[in-house]
């Protein structure tokens, strides 16, 4: 049966017939394909299409969330590539253990962690989620499957991580996790005026914190630019002294209102009002780790607020090496355009080489803001920020893209030949067409 699917930005809609595998020791089941190409998707958090197959087929893999075995010792833990990081972080927090890489949503899957390589607050310490998968099993459309690792099938290991899905099903996967104490961040908010002083306080953050991130007014402007709220955080010690309760069950965003609520009024006005809600320099709490690190987990849908059209996300990186005065192009480009979002991030991603072909993370500095959908005009101001990360020799995020050229991808990532040969015959996605296309 055909049935409609969007991504987490509701852009773009596409028709595709969905097969469940339900149970890693059985094989794909597209004897009946007709020659339609098929991908594997876990909870559908991707913002563009990499997670969509128009006129394909979905494979959805959903029920492959069982735990195999965990070693509370060790912190080494196997589960099938459905399991949600939220479900891992209950099992396996009030052990002593942490995912050591994670994105700013619980709400993924295993196998899409590694499918796009995630990254999060301490990519300036620990890498990207793929640098800590120790083996994972990978079925192929011809029914073939077999272990890869650092040692054992290298080169598969490489291509699936930060491979978009391309390369076969994840069966099942064994992450190192991270030792903690308990489940509180130590952490500290610092108001930045402007662009600078975000260099400055992120320069003396990263040898001493394991987070770091901030928040940035997109819409500030002249000597306002790039002002920010700069959050960074340690786990806290035993000895911490305060127990702040976990949040409860979040909310859901009630209707789909029939135009974006982010519009120029409200964009400026909640921007102006969260950047001075904070009167002093520095902000100190003990906070629980579900609001440190998914603080938009707590509003489910929470895409709504864009409306019918829904949203882009622009996620780039950019080099250290002219990367303030990149960033610097890209913000007033932003502010100029009157475009932007109440989710503006900047963060710097550290040294920590990511292992997968196609992972997106490298030194630089990377920024990410939401766009609502408003057609060509917003196409066009992406277009203008690609042309400033190409010219600064950056990249744009797969994972989060809706709308890049194969031009600007194959310029990205000069590698992308170097996937083709391990990309499953029967596999493809809307973004992979996209972006692979012959280029002039």
């Amino acid at each position: 049966m055909k049935r409609h699917h969007q991504s987490w930005g509701r852009y773009p809609r596409v028709e595709q017939e969905v097969v469940r595998l339900s149970s890693r020791h059985e094989n794909l089941t597209l004897d009946s394909i007709d020659g339609k190409t098929a991908l594997p998707r876990g909870n559908g958090r991707s913002y563009g299409d990499s997670c969509l197959n128009d006129g394909g087929i979905l494979i959805d893999a959903r029920g492959l969330d069982h735990f195999i075995a965990f070693d509370s010792t060790t912190g080494v833990l196997r589960c099938e590539a459905g399991v949600l990081l939220a479900d891992i972080l209950k099992l396996v927090v009030p052990k002593g253990w942490f995912v050591a890489a994670t994105p700013g949503t619980q709400l993924i899957t295993v196998g899409g962690a590694i499918a796009n390589d995630v990254h999060g607050k301490a990519h300036h310490q620990d890498g990207t989620f793929g640098q800590h998968v120790r083996c994972f099993e990978l079925l192929r459309s011809d029914g073939s499957r077999f272990l890869c690792s650092p040692s054992e099938n290298p080169e598969w290991y490489r291509a699936t991580i930060g491979g978009l899905g391309l390369t076969g099903v994840i069966l099942w996967a064994e992450i190192a996790l991270k030792r903690i104490t308990n489940p509180y961040i130590d952490s500290e908010t610092i108001k930045c005026a402007n662009l600078n002083e975000f260099f400055e306080v992120s320069a003396d953050s990263d040898q001493d914190y394991e987070y770091t991130v901030a928040w940035v007014d997109c819409t500030a402007r002249g000597q306002n630019l790039g002002r920010a709220l700069f959050s960074r955080g340690n786990h806290a010690p035993a000895d911490h002294g305060k127990t702040p309760s976990a949040p409860g069950q979040g909310h859901t965003f009630p209707i789909m209102p029939p135009v974006s609520l982010v519009n120029g009024l409200t964009l400026r006005s909640f921007n102006k009002f969260y950047y001075h809600r904070q009167y002093k320099r520095h902000q100190q709490a003990i906070m629980h780790y579900i609001p440190f690190f998914y603080p938009l987990d707590a509003m489910l849908e929470w895409n709504r607020i864009y409306g019918p059209n829904g949203f882009f996300q622009y996620q780039c990186v950019v080099p250290k090496k002219g990367g303030q005065g990149a960033v610097r192009e890209l913000l007033e480009c932003i502010s100029n355009s009157g475009e932007g979002s109440f989710l503006a991030v900047m963060k710097m991603f550290g040294d920590v080489k990511s292992p997968g072909i196609l992972s997106f993370p490298c030194a630089g500095v990377t920024l990410a803001v939401d766009f609502p959908n408003r057609g060509q005009r917003t196409l066009t101001l992406m277009e203008r920020l690609d042309a400033v990360v190409r010219e600064a020799g950056g990249r744009v995020y797969p994972a989060k893209d809706a709308r890049m050229s194969a031009e600007s991808f194959q310029q990205y990532y000069p590698q992308w030949r170097e996937l083709l040969p391990y990309i499953d015959p029967d596999f493809s996605s809307s973004f992979w067409r996209r972006v692979t296309r012959e280029v002039e």
